[in-house]
């Protein structure tokens, strides 16, 4: 299990646009405050399987806040992106005001986005290693 204090990223292990957002965050989040792991990973089926059992699990990249705690949640689609946003460094974090747009809309143009993303970002073989300084972020 992780740090309860630490929301996790869950993302699309495979997908080139979530790898790169991933290090983004990683680069904008120098406090640490949060972890990482792959959705073809066994921490991120276990969450699934309590929050989101027939949900398609590579539609969206995921937010656990309180993990392994009875307050966990879990968040998806625009939710989970406008809250990493609302806790990273540097001018990302201005996108924070699309929390202002009704949800439909945000996850409407999420959606978009996620649809293509293999076309527009590419797909990896496999899940890429971490990097060293950033491998204990990484939950499998």
């Amino acid at each position: 299990m992780t740090d309860t204090q630490h929301p996790v990223v869950l993302y699309d292990g495979v997908c080139g646009l979530c790898n790169r957002l991933v290090r983004i965050i990683l680069r904008r989040d120098p406090g640490g405050t949060f972890r990482f792991a792959p959705l073809q990973g066994a921490f991120a089926g276990a969450v699934l399987a309590r929050h989101a059992p027939e949900r398609e699990p590579l539609e969206t990249m995921y937010v656990v806040v309180a993990p392994g705690t009875p307050a966990e949640r879990l968040l998806s689609h625009s939710d989970a992106a406008v809250f990493i946003l609302e806790r990273i460094r540097g001018p990302l974090r201005a996108a924070r005001w699309l929390r202002l747009l009704p949800r439909f809309l945000r996850d409407a143009l999420y959606r978009a986005l996620a649809r293509h993303r293999y076309r527009l970002f590419g797909k990896y073989q496999a899940c890429p290693l971490p990097e060293p300084q950033w491998k204990e972020r990484f939950l499998e």
